[in-house]
């Protein structure tokens, strides 16, 4: 089987689920499409252009199959995921070269939908889950490297944002049972992971329900402004109790976590406290902001105001001092004026981003925006909005990050720099790629040696140049995440 993956990092970590699932099946890898039995797409829906990547990789799919067939060794073609999702009978019925088709729930039904398309018919289960979880499955990791890994806590999403077609590709939220995320940090941590980052499309929603004491828990309260389209969940055991869990378990393990939603940061926030308070929680977090207009922010569904949105970073900067902030915006949402637009341009500079991910809307079917609003801002105003909105998050971010000229940065090693062999690379905790020689080095605990870094491994790198997506050092020395913690 070859698999190849499309999208965000869920998509990932799908991909490390689906191929747990196939290795216990007897399933054997390839990294050669051209050496595969089976070929599967690991698809995205959350934007036009990623599923537009399919459709012509389908075409040079259909040439490869051909070929297959004269040679009589049949070829079997999947498409998993969220494209699967929202356009089975198209994909079916316009791809007839396309075998079978899953969606992101239906993995373990993988095996059998094979068998089906062994035997000559297209096999399909698109059928979203209330309860799916995935928890009794241990991902197969394939991050390069091994020093960092992704672990997902929950699938769905409940938000509703008018623009995302999220819920209906992912279906409603659920949470993993802890004790099963903390079986798979630990195991991750035993073979040697430096840095675990917990994964979901709203990850501090999370409510763990899998063991009755949960259920009695009370409900949770929202960050001061911020509102939610749906009645709030009583019971389960929160995001807070999980972070807490989960940067005991190692030491020597940074934790990260994305994506959440800014409206379950309450004043009270325990999740907050604990960042700052915890050596090996990264002070990084991520904010999506969609939007700098309340205007548009109330079309988006987003539940709160330009102004909430601004006192909660605020809130987050008197709780983590020195947090870095990376956030999402959206650029000619439907009915977005020039003065929305500025509002975002102004909101990007107020808030000075580390780390940036912006995007020209696209209308997706099945969303609120498809059946209520009009797709009305011309392609190239969305256009010449994005690059306004990306040049100024761009000279935001070189500030931000050329405060950082001078200072010592604690570095997780992740291997060599792709433009140079005699360059390593790794990320700061701010999550800012960072870039230095590949020298030898003395290590801080007094070892009289010289030892060159290795991947997994935490250096002091000193900053001396930086730009909008990048920092360049030189390396002071090697040393573990609890003694750069000590010293500072």
């Amino acid at each position: 089987v070859y698999l190849e993956t499309y999208g965000c990092q869920m998509n990932v970590n799908d991909t490390e689920i689906a191929w747990a699932i196939l290795q216990k099946n007897g399933y054997v890898r390839t990294k050669d499409p051209d050496k595969a039995d089976v070929i599967l797409l690991v698809t995205c829906s959350v934007r036009e252009k990623a599923e537009q990547a399919i459709w012509n990789r389908l075409q040079h799919l259909k040439a490869l199959k051909a070929r297959r067939q004269q040679a009589r060794l049949p070829l079997r073609i999947g498409i998993l995921g969220c494209m699967a999702e929202r356009l089975k009978e198209e994909i079916l019925h316009r791809e007839k070269l396309v075998d079978i088709v899953a969606g992101p729930d239906a993995y373990r039904d993988l095996p059998r939908l094979l068998a089906v398309a062994e035997s000559g018919q297209q096999g399909a289960n698109v059928l979203l889950s209330l309860d799916e979880t995935y928890a009794d499955i241990l991902p197969v990791q394939t991050s390069t490297g091994g020093t960092t890994a992704f672990v997902s806590i929950m699938r769905g999403c409940d938000n509703m944002c008018s623009y995302c077609i999220v819920p209906f590709t992912r279906g409603r939220e659920r949470s993993r049972p802890i004790a099963s995320i903390l079986q798979e940090v630990r195991m991750l941590s035993d073979q040697g992971v430096k840095e675990v980052t917990l994964l979901g499309q709203n990850v501090n929603s999370f409510r763990d329900m899998s063991e009755v004491q949960f259920q009695s828990a009370a409900v949770p309260v929202l960050s001061r402004g911020f509102s939610t389209v749906y009645k709030a969940k009583p019971g389960g055991l929160r995001f807070a109790h999980l972070l807490d869990q989960v940067s005991r378990i190692d030491p020597e393990m940074r934790v990260r976590f994305t994506s959440p939603h800014p409206k379950d940061f309450p004043d009270e926030a325990s999740v907050l406290q604990l960042i700052q308070e915890r050596h090996n929680i990264c002070k990084q977090l991520h904010l999506p902001a969609q939007s700098g207009s309340t205007r548009v922010l109330e079309a988006m569904r987003r539940g709160y105001t330009r102004e909430a949105y601004i006192e909660l970073v605020h809130h987050v900067r008197e709780c983590i001092p020195g947090v870095s902030l990376s956030s999402d915006f959206i650029a000619g949402f439907c009915g977005e004026t020039e003065d929305d637009h500025q509002q975002t341009v102004s909101l990007l500079r107020e808030v000075g981003y580390n780390v940036g991910f912006l995007f020209a809307y696209s209308m997706r079917q099945k969303t609120r925006a498809y059946h209520r609003l009009q797709d009305d801002v011309p392609a190239d105003v969305k256009k010449r909005r994005l690059e306004e909105l990306i040049t100024v998050f761009r000279e935001e971010a070189a500030r931000a990050n050329e405060a950082m000229v001078g200072q010592s940065q604690l570095v997780l090693v992740e291997g060599p720099s792709k433009r140079s062999v005699s360059e390593l690379c790794g990320r700061n905790d701010s999550n800012i790629k960072v870039i230095f020689p590949d020298a030898e080095i003395e290590d801080a605990a007094g070892c009289k040696a010289l030892v060159r870094a290795q991947p997994g491994d935490y250096v002091l790198v000193k900053v001396t140049s930086a730009s909008s997506q990048t920092l360049k050092g030189v390396l002071l020395c090697r040393t573990t995440l609890s003694r750069s913690a000590a010293c500072h």
